[in-house]
């Protein structure tokens, strides 16, 4: 016998999910460096942050075109997960504030959106495959793609979700391209303030590290951003999910017929 589709018991495990999600972002803000909150955990075989150091240190000795390399190899790091908070940090370092954080944005936008059309052109098809005979799952991924400009806005405003894993998960998504590129902008308060740290190191051999210099009030600014920005696309999500399931059951003869019955 087949279980009947139930809106109550799915409304319960949203809200789950809420309450979960929240905690677990409070505690990565609270307990995480957010000069780090990016990085990913890479094998002891290969060192990123040093490959990164020495490469930035390269890209110094360049003058003028340096900008443009910087860019180029922040476009690398995001389709290949390495950290870019080194980067971001080094920027500070390498170019000041100002012209770091604009090379910053601009690599990490078109990185991002490399890594996006990786992710849609390569998996997209699978995983529509997979979901196209699950009609609760399409209402939730067209829903959440209709409001993909917030969304997208919302993560890139929190440290708390994984930078480069996030690019490839849009892809997957019904979020337009055009949404995708847009919400970009969320990155560039968490970028210049990660550039202003950066810049208070000094030099490439302490970005990164335990001895870097920073700024606590700096730092607390980041937290509490990250942190209204995780509860905001959150309950947004939840909102948008549920008003999707909602629709999809007024919408369905036969699921209406389950919940008048009841």
């Amino acid at each position: 016998m087949k279980r009947q589709f139930r809106p109550r018991n799915l409304r319960k495990l949203l809200k789950l999910a809420v309450f979960t999600l929240l905690a677990v972002g409070t505690t990565l803000l609270i307990a995480t460096d957010p000069a780090c909150a990016q990085e990913p955990v890479m094998g002891s075989g290969f060192n990123p942050q040093a490959w990164l150091r020495n490469a930035l240190q390269w890209i110094q000795d360049l003058g003028s075109v340096g900008a443009i390399a910087f860019i180029i190899l922040y476009i690398i790091a995001t389709v290949a997960f390495l950290p870019g908070s080194i980067l971001t940090l080094g920027a500070g370092v390498v170019f000041g504030v100002v012209l770091g954080s604009i090379y910053v944005f601009i690599g990490a936008t078109l990185g991002a959106t490399a890594a996006f059309l990786v992710g849609r052109y390569l998996a997209r098809g699978w995983v529509a495959q997979k979901i196209a005979g699950n009609k609760k799952f399409k209402a939730i991924d067209e829903a959440v793609g209709g409001e993909g400009f917030k969304i997208v806005l919302l993560t890139r405003l929190s440290p708390v979700f994984p930078f480069n894993l996030l690019n490839y998960a849009y892809g997957l998504t019904g979020v337009s391209l055009k949404d995708y590129f847009l919400g970009s902008v969320g990155m560039i308060p968490g970028t210049i303030m990660y550039v202003y740290i950066g810049s208070l190191a000094g030099s490439l051999a302490m970005v990164g590290t335990e001895a870097q210099p920073t700024n606590p009030a700096v730092q607390w600014t980041i937290r509490i951003i990250g942190f209204i920005a995780t509860v905001a696309v959150t309950l947004y999500v939840t909102k948008v999910a549920r008003k999707a399931l909602d629709e999809k059951v007024s919408d369905d003869p036969v699921l209406n017929e389950s919940v008048s019955n009841k």
